[in-house]
């Protein structure tokens, strides 16, 4: 899309801090980060929302969602251990449309970790 930030930011158009990329997907540092490690996973594809995805856009969601724990891990955020002992670790988020606080209309899947500022919330 002409005006999607994230569409020019995945055409190189706008520069960030990449963390991954490929021919379909794109990860970089979130400019305001709500953990230490706070990274987006975006298609470079437009797609506005998870709402707007359908059967055909499973194999892309699937490997989002694959993509976040081994570059939480790169970063520092893996977990160790198994069960109630694991530390470490990570926290996942995609927010589709008004009411579940999206603000950038490109699909795109939060991944944060560290210290946990969101603890307490439910």
């Amino acid at each position: 899309m002409e005006n999607c930030i994230f569409c020019k930011i995945a055409a190189g158009q706008i520069p960030s801090k990449k963390v991954y990329e490929d021919n379909e997907l794109l990860a970089f540092h979130d400019i305001n980060p709500a953990a230490p490690v706070h990274f987006l996973i975006i298609p470079k594809a437009h797609i506005a929302t998870l709402a707007d995805c359908n059967a055909s856009h499973e194999g892309l969601l699937g490997r989002m969602m694959a993509l976040a724990p081994k570059l939480a891990e790169e970063l520092g955020c893996g977990v160790k251990g198994l069960g109630a002992e694991a530390t470490g670790g990570f926290k996942s988020l995609i927010n589709t449309g008004p009411d579940g606080g999206q603000e950038v209309y490109h699909l795109h899947l939060h991944v944060m970790g560290g210290s946990r500022p969101w603890a307490g919330q439910r």
